[in-house]
């Protein structure tokens, strides 16, 4: 197994620099299996999303479910990743202030590797925690603000 950074990946994706995406495409499609870390999706995810490249969250969510049905990649958290996808498309619009917000990929990202991992620790899992409005909106997510302790039994 070898893993890639965010600009291999990235090279993959967009073919905007020819030579490097051909490289990247060799990488990836090489004799070794390789490793996405959530890392590198959070930072293709920001970049796709930035000034440069200006992509939708539909197409930054198609590009990653396109990822995931790439059968020589593999993902820290397969499933999570693809909730993640899902999550971060259907988010909704939340009014904060004045202006209007949509959760981001990375926020759809941790409340779905929290379950994950809360589910192979054979924990409960009670909500990803964030300040963030429009992340509150996510499935599984929660207001920092209304947190109350529970009581846990072991």
């Amino acid at each position: 197994m070898i893993a890639i950074d965010t600009n291999v990946l990235l090279r993959y994706v967009l073919r905007d620099d020819e030579k490097q995406a051909q490289i990247a495409y060799k990488i990836i499609h090489g004799q070794q299996v390789v490793l996405i870390l959530d890392m590198v999706l959070v930072e293709m995810a920001w970049t796709l999303r930035g000034s440069r490249f200006d992509l939708s969250r539909e197409e930054i969510a198609d590009t990653v479910l396109a990822l995931l049905d790439d059968t020589n990649l593999v993902f820290e958290n397969k499933d999570a990743v693809w909730q993640a996808a899902v999550d971060y498309r259907n988010a909704e619009r939340v009014k904060v202030g004045k202006k209007w917000k949509i959760a981001d990929f990375p926020d759809a990202l941790m409340a779905n590797k929290a379950r994950g991992v809360a589910e192979e620790m054979d924990e409960r899992f009670n909500g990803a925690y964030t300040f963030d409005k429009a992340a509150q909106a996510l499935p599984d997510a929660k207001a920092a603000e209304k947190f109350k302790a529970l009581k846990v039994i072991r």
